[in-house]
């Protein structure tokens, strides 16, 4: 439960639309909080820069946290990137060098505020988390402390658009769908007057789908390295605090900024899904605006609140649970390292064997496997939001379309935490291949757990800027470093490897069928990065229970819903996947507006015809005040041959019942080794 706070330490003054200017005379919308006084006393500010339109769809969301920090002392600055809510301009695309631009200006802004002191804090979550760590690295003056949450450190590696150098199926086209919609939307009039209509034909005729830049880059060139900030850590002065959850998409990368960052760091990862840690599920969820205060308060007031006294690790280690499409709670139990790499970590390597694993190397076969177009479509979602669907459910379906590995039940139970690695000698019949690999926890009944899961396009075996294609038949050594886990697997059960050349939508597929062949042996290999029990973990101090201020008033007109549906023709061999992200309506009831949005991706595939894969995604979202409404419908899907990507949106918008604007866009994009 989330207690909701009636007073704070500081009465709450909010500045509604300030505009903030940029050095080219664009200007950019921003709502402000701050602690009454501060004219007088000024504070130090934290800054979310969202292009999620604060006005609308996040203004809730947004007035459950900003005046929280407020109340406690700070100026909290809500601002829309270029081209979003009520801001100037177009939104190019993600994280371009002009939002960095901007950023600094709005920096400048901020810290010449009456009420600002000149300290700025950087918090974000998703976008707000990535751009945090890349203005970051531009390193502002004013900017002196960063709270990053579920975001990444690499675009190309660990992001919406590719993993292992594999087109990310299940996400690339849905969530550019998703920002094509959104960038349908106009201003508010209340906020632009009589502009709006203006500045939305703009941003309808010139906003691009940004899935067409995505694809045109399909290996980790100079577009993917823009932004990641793995590139150079050094150029991070800032103190960063790191956060992610287990059920999120982002997790490694709280992993390798605990290793790469050279300044103050601090890393934090619980159970929870794409969301902050006071409202994310699983449970247990953690005071986390309380913890984010005290990191304020060292870094922008320098308060010695021992906060980097601490570990600079803390993490949930997850206990087995029966398989499940979402849970409230995940048990488990907190535990801390000093830093990562951990020296308390004892690798433990097993070797694949007859569809074994075994404690030592045994003799060497050969397996082999023809991939099933329908392995992957009980993979769960790729970044959970908490949704009853999200999930992976029990995986023995998936299971028995692999080659599975499965090594003795355990005697004790065994914790590991950070990535699995595994080393394949592997070769394919086809010139273009990818292998999925998948860490289980079966239990004594049968029931197999996902824990842990990797892609890997073997064109990229050695390098994601420089792919080569296989040369069929020949064996490669390739390792494969899975997704970080924290998992303690019971006495009684036993791990698996599943190991297949498909894993549809997550992986778009090779453009021929392919059969894998596998040797065992020395050559094959699991390595578990076991943690030991240590006698620190039982002695860690709780963390406060959530907190946050009453959210803004507003009414439910409509109940999101999310659905996601299985379909398989058996006569056809024809796979269907559905899914539905209805929003909901809501109504502000301060201003009388109205949001509401839907979007449904369709995937559909044929087994033993990869050509056939389809993306479609169909939406629709909309304002509404009294007389005024505007709204969109936008259609996007994406299919491919063996040499080409094919890619259509559809755009109409709707003022009242009169279509006001239609756009088509066709692309052709080739493939590269993908």
């Amino acid at each position: 439960m989330i207690k909701i706070k009636e007073t704070f330490p500081h009465r709450v003054k909010k500045l509604d639309n300030v505009w903030i200017p940029t050095s080219d005379g664009s200007r950019l919308a921003a709502t402000v909080w701050f602690p009454e006084g501060a004219d007088a006393a000024p504070v130090p500010a934290i800054l979310e820069y969202l292009p999620y339109r604060k006005d609308d769809s996040r203004a809730v969301r947004d007035s459950c946290y900003h005046p929280y920090f407020a109340g406690h002392g700070y100026a909290s600055v809500r601002v829309d990137i270029r081209g979003t809510g009520a801001s100037d301009g177009i939104l190019y695309d993600e994280y371009l060098k002009q939002e960095q631009d901007d950023a600094l200006d709005v920096m400048a802004w901020i810290a010449a505020q009456p009420w600002c002191s000149g300290e700025i804090g950087l918090f974000g979550i998703s976008w707000g988390g990535f751009n945090g760590l890349q203005i970051a690295a531009r390193r502002p003056p004013q900017l002196k402390a960063v709270i990053s949450v579920a975001s990444t450190d690499d675009r190309y590696a660990d992001d919406v658009h590719y993993l292992g150098g594999c087109v990310l199926g299940s996400d690339m086209l849905c969530w550019a769908a998703r920002m094509f919609q959104l960038n349908a939307l106009p201003p508010d009039p209340q906020l632009v007057g009589a502009r709006w209509r203006e500045m939305w034909m703009d941003r309808l005729e010139n906003t691009p789908p940004y899935v067409h830049a995505w694809l045109e880059h399909q290996t980790r060139d100079a577009y993917w390295r823009h932004g990641s900030v793995c590139e150079d850590y050094g150029a991070i002065e800032a103190p960063v605090y790191a956060v992610g959850g287990w059920g999120d998409a982002y997790t490694n990368a709280v992993f390798r900024l605990l290793e790469g960052l050279p300044g103050p760091k601090k890393g934090l990862i619980g159970p929870w899904c794409h969301d902050y840690p006071h409202t994310a599920k699983p449970r247990p969820r953690i005071g986390f605006l309380q913890e984010c205060l005290r990191w304020w308060d060292r870094w922008l007031k320098g308060v010695e609140n021992g906060i980097m006294d601490e570990p600079a690790f803390r993490f949930w280690i997850q206990d087995s649970v029966p398989p499940a499409p979402m849970y409230e709670e995940r048990p488990g139990h907190w535990a801390e390292e000093e830093g990562w790499p951990s020296p308390a970590l004892q690798p433990s390597t097993r070797w694949l064997g007859d569809c074994v694993l075994h404690e030592h190397p045994g003799e060497r076969v050969e397996l082999t496997i023809r991939g099933s177009q329908f392995h992957g479509a009980e993979s769960g979602v790729w970044c959970p939001y908490g949704d009853p669907v999200d999930f992976p459910p029990d995986q023995r379906r998936e299971d028995g379309l692999c080659l599975t590995f499965d090594a003795p039940p355990v005697d004790e139970a065994v914790s590991i935490l950070g990535h699995p690695q595994v080393t394949l000698l592997v070769a394919a019949d086809q010139p273009l291949a990818l292998v999925a690999v998948r860490l289980c926890d079966v239990s004594p009944s049968g029931s197999s757990l996902q824990v842990s899961k990797r892609v890997l396009n073997l064109t990229h075996r050695e390098s994601h800027e420089e792919p080569q294609a296989l040369e069929p038949g020949r064996f490669y050594r390739i390792q494969i470093k899975l997704d970080a886990a924290g998992h303690r697997l019971p006495a009684g059960h036993h791990w698996r490897l599943a190991v297949s050349p498909t894993y549809w939508p997550f992986a778009w597929p090779s453009p021929i069928p392919v059969t894998l062949r596998i040797r065992t042996g020395e050559a094959s290999t699991l390595r578990l990065p076991v943690r030991p029990p240590q006698p620190m973990d039982e002695e860690l101090p709780a963390f406060p229970e959530p907190e946050r201020n009453r959210a803004r008033p507003h009414e439910e007109l409509r109940t999101p819903k999310r659905t996601r549906t299985i379909e398989e023709n058996v006569e056809k061999r024809i796979l269907e996947i559905h899914d539905l992200s209805d929003h909901g309506r809501t109504r502000l009831t301060d201003t009388n507006l109205e949001i509401y949005s839907q979007l449904e991706d369709h995937f559909t595939i044929v087994e033993g015809d990869p050509l056939s894969a389809s993306v479609s995604c169909t939406g629709e979202i909309g304002l509404r005040r009294d007389e005024w409404e505007v709204r969109a419908e936008t259609y996007s899907c994406m299919t491919a041959d063996a040499n080409h990507f094919y890619v259509t949106h559809v755009l109409d918008a709707y003022e009242g019942n009169v279509r006001v604007f239609n756009k088509t866009w066709h692309e052709r994009i080739p493939r590269h080794l993908v």
